[in-house]
């Protein structure tokens, strides 16, 4: 899910882009900003007191009292009313900074369900838990003070300088322009923390996704003894996010000292110049002294700046690749206008469709055509079976009608609706994909039901089974509906994982079914369950199932003999049977397979 947003974005675009796309983060910024102003403005009142009390509070042979008192109590006030303005500010903008990051965290988590499956088999499932989690969180850290500080000391900078050019308008040249080679060294700096800081949330990406990879494959890995040689690409993943982060971390160190170093020089260069007028240039002690006290305020923002600089690009980054899931187009495209499905059962239709992966019809080895100008009618009503050797295009297909990806060429139908036509809401209520190994929730069978059909009620969870033939099953769990189904269904046998899956599916009540051969992994006694549950499931309803075994095929209506891509043999169980074609010799091989297998 590569982005060249970094080459056609710089960082403040970046920014106004993320700001654009959770709208609340600008929300009321213009008052914030006055706030911070009056209250940075209050803070310079203090210099300009100091000059006071020491010009005219301080006079030769005594010392005016009242008048120091005076200014004390003024100073008193406005430090009161600077901390009420920069609280007020604080909090609205760390508010406003928390309800934009959850908009944003919500848009990206629905984007990326959004994505097409391809998509997703193209990036790591931790990576794209790290768009949500780590790279959201850089930007939450950054709200939370670094985007005070830039607000705050933004709003700091430009009063002081005010207030310096109005005080004296030669020291502040002098000020100005013995700090401006900062600003050269902090460019510098920027264009290498920038590149350190995306090769760090990239390293971060791998790591996560390195470490899921070996929870989801935990079973796999201890099944081959093979937990260390995973353990040490997770190892090499730290080791290389390790390394990142230190170099990101040396980049970011050297601004520090940079601010020190050139804020020691402009106050060395202003009191310098500032003895060099003297009372002669009309520049009295207690002006020299409030103008040093107004450096140090211009000079603190920028000080922080060199912090608050290694924290933006750091949130740049992970913004940046939050940009980038969100620049990556919905799979496949809705339409803007979808036509309604009609009413009752659904044909199916693939109408001169050819397909490759990547979207190339060309015959390279990478992207070479699974499907070759396939066309297909499906009857409402009818159970389709598709056979053929692997890589023969049957599991494409399913994917095709089940929109889970668009032809390259040509189109398919259902009821005589184009599917790019169709809304997925309906699509998903009127068609229902079992898989060849389904996947359960960590919960309940109830939960694993129910989030199918949100408006189910336990009788219509208990009527689903009763209806497929499996009550018995269901009564005989220890806790019937409310048993733990464990992680990924672990708790349960394949072949009961698939008998909760056909009921998942039987609650949606759908008019197609697509069956990633349902008994291709458990025993005769299960598939015979599973396959009068899916006799039961069938009936009235469109059906296509990827018959791995051949009994499967011998049940349905009708069996399409794919090889190569390429429809070669269409027709009735029994009449591909006698046509002793391609299909009649798989069917011999996988009966005396299995007669084999059974005389053993």
């Amino acid at each position: 899910m590569s982005t060249d947003l970094e080459q056609r974005f710089p960082t403040a675009r970046i920014i106004g882009r993320g700001v654009n796309v959770a709208p609340v983060l600008k929300s009321g910024i213009g008052f914030t900003f006055l706030l911070a102003l009056f209250g940075t403005g209050a803070r310079l009142i203090i210099p300009i007191l100091i000059q006071q009390s020491i010009d005219h509070g301080l006079q030769p042979g005594r010392v005016n009292i009242q008048y120091i008192t005076r200014m004390c109590f003024i100073g008193a006030l406005c430090v009161v009313l600077s901390s009420f303005c920069l609280r007020e500010a604080t909090r609205r903008l760390g508010t406003r900074a928390e309800i934009g990051l959850l908009a944003l965290r919500s848009q990206l988590f629905d984007h990326i369900h959004r994505l097409s499956l391809e998509d997703h088999n193209n990036e790591k499932r931790g990576a794209l838990v790290s768009r949500v989690t780590s790279d959201i969180e850089t930007l939450t850290q950054f709200f939370s003070w670094g985007g005070l500080g830039l607000l705050l000391d933004g709003s700091q900078m430009i009063a002081v300088a005010a207030v310096m050019l109005a005080y004296d308008w030669r020291l502040a040249l002098v000020a100005f322009i013995t700090s401006a080679p900062l600003v050269i060294v902090l460019r510098f700096v920027q264009s290498r923390l920038v590149n350190a800081h995306k090769l760090s949330r990239e390293r971060n990406a791998d790591f996560l996704g390195s470490v899921s990879e070996l929870m989801a494959g935990a079973e796999t890995l201890r099944a081959y003894d093979a937990e260390q040689s995973m353990i040490e690409t997770v190892a090499v993943s730290m080791r290389n996010r390790k390394k990142s982060n230190i170099r990101a971390g040396v980049i970011g160190a050297f601004l520090f000292p940079s601010g020190e170093v050139f804020a020691v020089f402009t106050v060395m260069a202003v009191v310098g110049t500032g003895l060099l007028i003297g009372p002669a240039g009309g520049l009295t002690s207690g002006a020299l002294v409030g103008f040093v006290f107004l450096t140090y305020r211009f000079l603190e923002p920028i000080a922080e700046f060199t912090e608050i600089i290694d924290q933006v690009q750091s949130a740049v980054a992970g913004l940046r690749r939050v940009l980038g899931v969100l620049d990556t187009p919905i799979g496949p495209p809705q339409s803007a206008h979808p036509r309604p499905l009609p009413k009752g059962g659904l044909s199916v239709d693939l109408k001169e469709v050819s397909f490759a992966y990547g979207s190339r019809l060309n015959e390279t080895d990478d992207d070479a055509p699974v499907l070759h100008d396939i066309s297909l009618h499906i009857a409402s009503g009818q159970h389709v079976a598709l056979v053929g050797p692997s890589g023969s295009g049957k599991t494409t297909i399913a994917r095709l009608v089940a929109r889970l990806t668009d032809p390259t060429i040509g189109r398919v139908q259902i009821g005589g609706v184009s599917l790019t036509e169709v809304a997925n809401e309906e699509l998903r209520r009127r068609l229902i994909v079992v898989p060849q190994e389904p996947f359960l929730f960590a919960n309940t069978i109830e939960y694993n039901l129910q989030f199918a059909n949100p408006d189910a009620s336990t009788e219509i969870m208990i009527d689903s089974f009763a209806e497929l033939g499996l009550i018995d099953w269901l009564e005989s769990l220890p806790l019937g509906l409310q048993t733990h189904v464990g992680q990924r269904g672990s708790s349960l046998s394949a072949g009961e994982r698939q008998l909760v899956a056909l009921a998942r599916a039987s609650i949606v009540k759908p008019d197609v079914l697509v069956l990633d051969e349902a008994t291709s992994s458990v025993d005769s006694h299960t598939e015979a369950r599973i396959s009068h549950a899916l006799e039961r499931l069938s009936v009235g309803r469109t059906t296509i199932s990827i018959a791995h075994r051949l009994s499967t095929a011998s049940r349905a209506d009708r069996v399409i003999m794919l090889e190569n891509g390429r429809i070669v043999e269409d027709g009735s169980h029994l009449a591909l049977i006698s046509a002793g074609g391609k299909y009649a010799s798989l069917y011999e091989a996988w009966i005396n397979s299995t007669s084999g297998a059974s005389n053993e």
